[in-house]
This record gives structure tokens, C-alpha cells and sequence, in this order.
């Protein structure tokens, strides 16, 4: 008997109730599955009605949903939030007391604009039935068909759009993709398009603390979802919660990640980028340079679509910059034109948008809210031409613009480098964790010349190292940074590289190496024999103004924002060569043409690029 069946004759749940403050904050709780929630709500409904039920997808698998309807007669049209957290119990209880991994003033933003708001939870999730299984196929096909669904209801006009970021963005590609003829628009966000190598592994090192920590976070929603579930007297709802968390271990990531420690069918088959070639609808993009929680990377899934029918804003910044208010007025015009199909002339849109030294209030619980830009840029058109400036490393630490020179830097291996940007840290979760004694053996560190004008970077970098070790593989950390003139050093961005991994795909450039990360191409090191291995640093923009300086940090992964290596733990010298035959250098995307203000932001007002004092001063 299916839940469907369980349920039917149930009434649907209609709430009505006063809207509040459009920027009103609400701070997700993290929780545990089966804790009893508060009885008290921290805001009233702000939607007409609620109705809730489940959809079946084309092979009987019932997925919860929930709607959210606005004031008026209807029908409306709709936006979609689709993932695996608690979007099928939106406006539930634990929903109003702010217990949700959903933005609840975007939601009462859309509502407040006429759109009907549904979240349906993916197969294996919180209420819904089928077994869980990580962005398969049969992910993009649900989503389609709840598109479908959607358009076929009595309280809706048929265009539906897609909304909302992480788990929510990557359902929006894969959904695409599938073409639902319903489906009007998309505005994803923060992504892992090629989960492997944006996250689980990126250059091949494994990258396991996220997914534990997340699978966690996974299980506290769905005890979000009990517990409205509970509130409404579904006894289905809590029996299938029960059932997904004991089904989902055998398929949880931690395990299919041990399983697939290299990239095979399985993988693959999970790479949203595949398949976003087919996307025909409008893209509106979000992503945050220092992502702590997926990074920039999105496996470059832009570079798949027409150019004339994606807009896409960037930004420095963390996970959650989506739900700033100054993006989200751009996300209501692109919904209006494109679900609505208001002539708001929103086609006519730069489409590239970077914010620049992006920082927010100090008031607590809206830093993602009152997130802006201290200045910004705009293109026409994606992608971003850019020119590449080298800098050649060089004996004595040097980064110059001249031929590399000297003898091998050893530094010993392994010894994790400086964590950045982690929630456990004591210095509130943004800043550098401090030295280890004896640090300075365990890095080789590069800086060059005080700049005599400014240097606007956009895009990738590429740090092209010849490296040797005395064991037969070796894994290496880049950090980028800015030494200011103050003698503060502020954190720009990272890669990471395990050497074995370190054969290139065709699809390489001067400024972004993609390693080919397949099991044939893996190759081990010779002890003491040096290889060319190129560090991609995923995208991310950053004025170096004059008087400043530019350094690169090599060393051994460590901590970074959710990122927790399990590096190749045998111990090794390993040394950097930069002689003629050994061309070292680090090659960054420049810009030429836009104008720098004269001022940077102070230290540590720029969001996720923490500063610290020059450790090498």
C-alpha cells in the first residue's frame, strides 16, 4: 500500500494568516532526527493556502510536496524547490519556527509576487517514498516529472520556474536537461556539477569531512519533516521518514564513496555536467568565489550553455550568498520575465555580473541577507575573455615575471598547512587558524615584488609546478593570497593536487588544467624524479592593488571552510624546481579594462577572505 493511498480522503491543510517582514531573518536550527520541537512558531503564514500530498513519478514512486498558494483568484504560476532536506513540508511547523534548510524570506518574497511556491522532497527523503540514491539519473527524470505535475494542477496556469541553491540548484540542471515542456526558467545556484571533482576529490585528493558532516545535516531535515509531520497527524509521513533512514545507510555517500574511490561508471554517471548541454530554458547562475561547501567550480557547467539565454552573477563570499537581498531582486525580474513572461526588458541584461569585495552588516542573523558588493563589473556576454599574466617562481622565494632560477625548495611532507574559514575555529569561523611550531619546514612559499599598478584578476589560475618527492606519491596544497602594504596577508583562493592524478585532459587550457581522473590515467611517482603537475584554483576575481604582493603558499592539504583532506599520509621531501628545465610558474587570468577604486576594503570585512599578519614578516 502506498502512501498515496494512506492519505487519500485526508483533507488538504489550509492555513491563512498575516505576512510579515520581507527581511525578516530565520536561522535554520540544526537538530537532532527525533527531537520534539518547540510548540511556539517564530512567524505566522504569510501564504493564502497551504495544500500538501504526494505526486507519482512515471515508475509509482510517490514524492511529498507542499504549496505554498498567494492571495487571489488563481491560477498562478509556480516555482519549484526540489531537493532531498525538507522542501515537502514547507509552511509545516518546524517551517515556521525557522527549523528549515529553506530560505523562508524567499519564499514569502515569491509568494508576496503571485507565485505559488511548491517543495517536493526527492525519492529515499523525509516523507517520500523510493530509495535514496545521490543525483542518479532517476533524479532529473522526478524532477521532471513534478514539473509536469505542477503545470497540471487546478491552482496553476502552467509555467513553472525553478528556484534555490546547493542540493536545489544541481536538482534545477538535472531537471533541465530532461526538457519538461513546462518547465520555463531556472535559477540555480551554488552546484556541484561534477561532484567528484568540485567536491568528494578535487585533483584527486580525497575530500571525506564534508560528506560526513553533511550526511548529518541530512538527517537533522528530515527530523525537521518528522516533526511537522507529527504537528499534522501524518502517521505515513513519520512511518516513511523511519523507513528512508534506515534505507538510505546502505547507499549513504560515505560508503558509495568508499566503494568508487576513483572515478568510474558510477561516477559518472552522477557528473550533472553531462547533460546540461540539453538545457533550453533560461538560466539565471549564482555562485560565491570561496565557497566553503561546493567551491566555484561547478565543473565549468556554463561553458555548456547558449551563451544568449544564461545570466550569471559572481561573487566573493560563502555557500549561502544566494539569499541576499540584492541578488534576489534580480532573481524576481529574471522569474518575471521568463515564468511570468512580463516584457520587463530583463533580456536586455548584462549577462555577467561580478560583485566585487563583497561584505555585509554586523547585524546578527543577516549576513547572507544584507550581503553587497563594494563595487562591481559587468560583461556582456559569458565567457569572460581574459589575458594570462605569468609569474615564474624563482630562488630566494621570488614570484617575478622573469625566467625561473635556483636550486629545488624542499619542504617536508606530510604537515598540514594553515586551516581558513572553518566553522570550528576560535576565530569565529573566518579566519586563519594559527601556526604549529615548526611550520616554516613544511611549506615553500613564493612572493612577488611590491606591484607598481593594479592587477584586476578574473576567472582560473593555474599553478604549474615541477615537483619531485622521495616516495611514490605525494598530494600538494596552492593557496593564493595578498600581502598588503600594512603587512596584513588576506586569503584569495585554493587548489589541490594529488600528482598521480596529474595527466590532463584535451580540454585544457593555459589557465585551467582539468586532470583526466580516470583509473588508467592515475601514474605514481619515481622517488626524486621531478613532474609537471598543474593546480587548478578554481574561479574567483581579486583586485592587487599597487604597493601589494602577490604569494602562493605550497604545502599539504589541510583544512578549508567544509573541506577535510585524508592526504597520502607516507612521509616525503618534497621540493619544488624552478630552473630552466623546470619552468615553475603561476599563470593568472587578468582584466584590463575596468576600473579599480584606489581603496581596498579594510581586513576582514570582505566576506570568506580572512587577513592575518604576514607570518613571513
Amino acid at each position: 500500500m502506498t502512501l498515496k493511498t494512506l492519505l487519500a480522503g485526508a483533507a488538504c491543510l489550509a492555513l491563512a494568516g498575516s505576512a510579515i517582514a520581507q527581511d525578516a531573518t530565520f536561522a535554520p536550527q540544526t537538530t537532532d532526527m527525533f527531537r520534539a520541537a518547540s510548540d511556539t512558531p517564530v512567524m505566522a503564514p504569510f501564504w493564502a493556502k497551504r495544500l500538501t500530498g504526494y505526486l507519482t513519478t512515471r515508475d509509482g514512486v510517490e514524492l511529498r510536496y507542499s504549496v505554498l498558494l498567494p492571495k487571489g483568484k488563481g491560477p498562478f504560476p509556480a516555482i519549484l524547490n526540489y531537493s532531498g532536506y525538507d522542501p515537502g513540508s514547507i509552511g509545516g511547523k518546524s517551517y515556521l519556527q525557522g527549523d528549515t534548510a529553506m530560505s523562508v524570506t524567499l519564499d514569502q518574497a515569491l509568494v508576496a509576487r503571485g507565485y505559488a511556491v511548491v517543495g517536493v522532497n526527492a525519492r529515499g527523503t523525509a516523507c517520500s517514498e523510493g530509495v535514496f540514491d545521490f543525483l542518479t539519473p532517476t533524479y532529473g527524470r522526478d524532477g521532471y516529472d513534478a514539473v509536469e505535475f505542477i503545470a497540471s494542477q487546478p491552482w496553476s496556469n502552467g509555467a513553472v520556474g525553478m528556484a534555490n541553491w546547493s542540493w536545489a540548484g544541481m536538482s534545477q540542471l538535472s531537471t533541465a536537461s530532461q526538457q519538461p515542456p513546462h518547465l520555463k526558467a531556472i535559477a540555480p545556484g551554488m552546484v556541484l556539477a561534477d561532484p567528484r571533482r568540485d567536491s568528494w576529490a578535487p585533483g584527486g585528493v580525497p575530500a571525506p569531512l564534508f560528506v560526513s558532516n553533511w550526511w548529518q545535516y541530512l538527517h537533522s531535515r528530515w527530523g525537521a519533516a518528522r516533526d511537522s509531520a507529527v504537528a499534522e497527524g501524518d502517521k505515513p509521513c513519520v512511518a516513511q521518514i523511519a523507513a528512508n533512514t534506515v534505507t538510505a545507510e546502505p547507499n549513504s555517500l560515505a560508503t558509495f564513496l568508499i566503494r568508487h574511490p576513483l572515478r568510474d561508471d558510477a561516477i559518472e554517471a552522477r557528473r550533472l555536467s553531462a547533460g546540461t548541454h540539453n538545457i533550453a530554458v533560461p538560466v539565471l547562475s549564482m555562485e560565491s568565489f570561496q565557497d566553503e561547501a561546493v567551491t566555484s567550480r561547478a565543473d565549468h557547467y556554463h561553458d555548456t550553455l547558449a551563451p544568449d539565454r544564461l545570466w550569471l552573477i559572481q561573487t566573493n563570499g560563502g555557500h549561502d550568498l544566494y539569499d541576499a537581498l540584492r541578488f534576489r531582486d534580480t532573481l524576481l525580474a529574471f522569474f518575471d520575465r521568463f515564468v511570468k513572461d512580463e516584457a520587463n526588458g530583463f533580456e536586455r541584461r548584462p549577462h555577467v555580473e561580478v560583485w566585487m569585495e563583497t561584505t555585509s552588516s554586523d547585524e546578527p542573523g543577516r549576513l547572507n541577507l544584507d550581503a553587497r558588493p563594494s563595487w562591481s563589473f559587468t560583461r556582456p556576454a559569458w565567457p569572460v575573455a581574459v589575458t594570462p599574466r605569468v609569474l615564474n617562481l624563482a630562488d630566494d622565494g621570488r614570484l617575478t615575471a622573469e625566467a625561473g632560477q635556483g636550486t629545488p625548495d624542499a619542504y617536508a611532507y606530510p604537515r598540514p598547512g594553515v586551516a581558513v574559514a572553518t566553522d570550528e575555529m576560535d576565530t569565529g569561523g573566518d579566519g586563519w587558524s594559527s601556526l604549529e611550531p615548526g611550520w616554516r619546514d613544511g611549506v615553500a612559499v613564493y612572493t612577488s615584488a611590491p606591484l607598481t599598478q593594479t592587477l584586476l584578476t578574473y576567472g582560473t589560475a593555474s599553478a604549474d609546478l615541477w615537483l619531485s618527492a622521495t616516495t611514490s606519491d605525494t598530494d600538494v596544497q596552492v593557496t593564493l593570497t595578498e600581502v598588503r602594504p600594512d603587512g596584513q596577508e588576506m586569503f584569495v583562493q585554493r587548489g589541490w593536487l594529488r600528482l598521480s592524478n596529474r595527466a590532463l585532459d584535451a580540454r585544457s587550457t593555459q589557465l585551467l588544467p582539468i586532470p583526466l581522473d580516470r583509473p588508467d590515467s592515475q601514474v605514481a611517482l619515481t622517488p626524486d624524479v621531478s613532474v609537471l603537475g598543474r593546480v587548478e584554483l578554481s574561479k574567483f576575481s581579486h583586485a592587487f592593488r599597487p604597493g601589494s604582493r602577490i604569494r602562493i603558499w605550497i604545502d599539504t592539504p589541510s583544512r578549508w571552510g567544509g573541506y577535510g583532506f585524508t592526504p597520502v599520509s607516507a612521509p616525503s621531501t618534497n621540493r619544488v624546481w624552478h630552473d630552466a628545465a623546470h619552468p615553475s610558474r603561476l599563470v593568472l587570468g587578468e582584466l584590463t579594462d575596468v576600473t579599480v577604486p584606489p581603496t581596498a576594503q579594510p581586513c576582514d570585512t570582505v566576506l570568506k577572505q580572512p587577513c592575518r599578519k604576514d607570518p613571513l614578516e
